[in-house]
This record gives structure tokens, sequence and C-alpha cells, in this order.
């Protein structure tokens, strides 16, 4: 089996519709895919109205975090989506997005860049609105070359200088809040260096103590030794370890199913998730 556990659509910063996205899963050769999108279940119908015969949808979400002032994400598998606490912290986060946006332009046109709130939202389209669209609105208008190069402290990273801050949950209570949802939580690409500061692995095992299920090891921000290193952490403090490719569409370089998960892992997923479960595909719409 070829399971990826964490994929965006255009519900977030992706650039593919969900529809387009579990078609393009099952075309890649996926057996498995998770929805991810940042903070929201928008994408969800969509998504499940059009699963193809062969490929299984994984229901989730993205959840953004702060622990001692260091940004994180929370990946939350297999939640009901129903659950009012956990609907109502999704929110919350997802509501500051657009206040948080106009302060981030408003940065970046002190600075000089001629970046508008209309090209953010065209970039963003129906998707909650975030980093990567106004990244995007920097490649367009030639201040940086790539998405990437817009996440660093001269313009988007964590603490850089058109940064703002949003709403975000501390991410024991993220814990908390998945699992009193029936969900599972896996700390999403936790070595990424490239994106600014990470949490300490004494904050990993803090976590772990207070009910985190796994690791996001096997990730393009990775490298080999990070990826063998983060491994080994999985196994001392018994978390599970994931793989996935993070994919947005065309908005990043990495591909459906470049980074996978181990089917025995994928199972203790499923196994511990009371809140909802995996979708075989029906056929699926054949509709964009």
């Amino acid at each position: 089996m070829r399971i990826d556990l964490h994929a965006h659509s255009t519900a977030s910063d992706g650039t593919d519709t969900p529809a387009e996205l579990v078609r393009n899963a099952a075309a890649a050769g996926l057996d498995v895919v998770a929805l991810t999108d940042h903070d929201t279940v928008g994408g969800y119908a969509e998504a499940l109205a059009a699963v193809p015969h062969g490929l299984t949808l994984v229901t989730g979400m993205e959840l953004s975090c702060r622990l001692d002032g260091i940004g994180m994400h929370m990946l939350a598998y297999l939640f009901d989506p129903e659950e009012p606490e956990l609907a109502r912290e999704r929110e919350l986060v997802r509501d500051d997005r657009t206040p948080r946006a106009h302060a981030m332009i408003g940065k970046l046109r002190e600075l000089g860049v001629d970046v508008t709130w209309e090209q953010v939202s065209r970039i963003a389209g129906e998707g909650s609105v975030g980093r990567p669209h106004i990244a995007t609105a920097l490649v367009e208008l030639g201040v940086v070359p790539t998405v990437s190069d817009a996440f660093t402290p001269d313009w988007l990273a964590d603490g850089g200088r058109a940064y703002a801050e949003k709403h975000e949950l501390d991410p024991f209570e993220a814990i908390r809040l998945v699992k009193a949802a029936g969900g599972v939580t896996v700390f999403a690409h936790p070595a990424a260096v490239k994106r600014g500061r990470c949490v300490p692995e004494s904050a990993i095992a803090e976590l772990a103590s207070a009910g985190l299920d796994g690791i996001e090891v096997d990730h393009m921000d990775h490298d080999s030794d990070t990826r063998a290193r983060l491994r080994a952490l999985a196994g001392e403090l018994g978390l599970l370890a994931t793989g996935s490719s993070d994919y947005h569409g065309s908005r990043k370089t990495c591909r459906l199913g470049e980074y996978t998960t181990d089917p025995e892992i994928y199972g203790e997923i499923t196994r511990r998730a009371t809140g909802a479960f995996p979708v075989p595909g029906a056929g699926g719409a054949t509709g964009a």
C-alpha cells in the first residue's frame, strides 16, 4: 500500500480542488490519501463525493499551534468534524487569518512591495487565506523567485519583517480537543528548520506524555540525518512515525506520494480513531 497522510486543497492553500486532489492521488498510484487543509474541514464534502475506486480518503486537518513563541502544526486525523468544542476553536483560528493577512500586506507595502488585498484574495479564491497565498503574490510581483523564498526573515518567516501573528492553539490543548473528538494527533514536520525555529525535543517528549500519537518523520523538509534522528526519537517516546508529501499542488515542488507512511502505522492510526473512519472510494464524481 502507498499511503500519503498530508495533502492540501483549495480549501486552504493548495492549488487542486478537493475533487482534483483525490483524482490526482489515485493517478499517482496512492491507495490512501489524507486531506489535511489548514484549520478547516471545508473541502470534506467535495473530496468525499469524488473519491475514485481504489483510493481511500482519510479526513483530517492541520491545526495552527504555537508553543513558547514557536509556531508548529498539528495534524489531526479521523476526528468527529461536528464536535462543537474543536469546531469552535478551528473557526477562531481560521477567522483570524483574514485580519492577519491584511496586517502582513500592510507591512509589505511599508517595505515598498506593491502587493494588494485584491491580489492575495484572488490567489486564495475560496480557500482559507494564509501566508502561502501572500508568498505567491510576492512571486507574481517578482520579489522572490519561489514561494519557499518568501519564508525567510526578510519576508514572511516567523518573526520576519512582514510577519504578523494570528490566533493559534496551544498544542497541549490541541491534543486534548482532537482526542475528545475521537481523533489522532501527529506533529507535522517537527524539524523543518528552513521554516524557522523548531520546538526542542524535550517539548516533543512533553507532548508525547500529554497524548500526542506521532510525529511526521519522512518529509521533504527533513534531510536523511534528521529523519534518522526523528525515527529514533519516535521509538524512544513510543510515538508513531509517519511520512507524507505535504502536497500543495503547483504551489510547492513536492509530489503526491513523494514520502509515504508504513501500512502498519496507518493501521494503528485507524485503530486509535473513534471519531470518523477512512472512506473507500465509490467511483466518485467525474466533473472538475
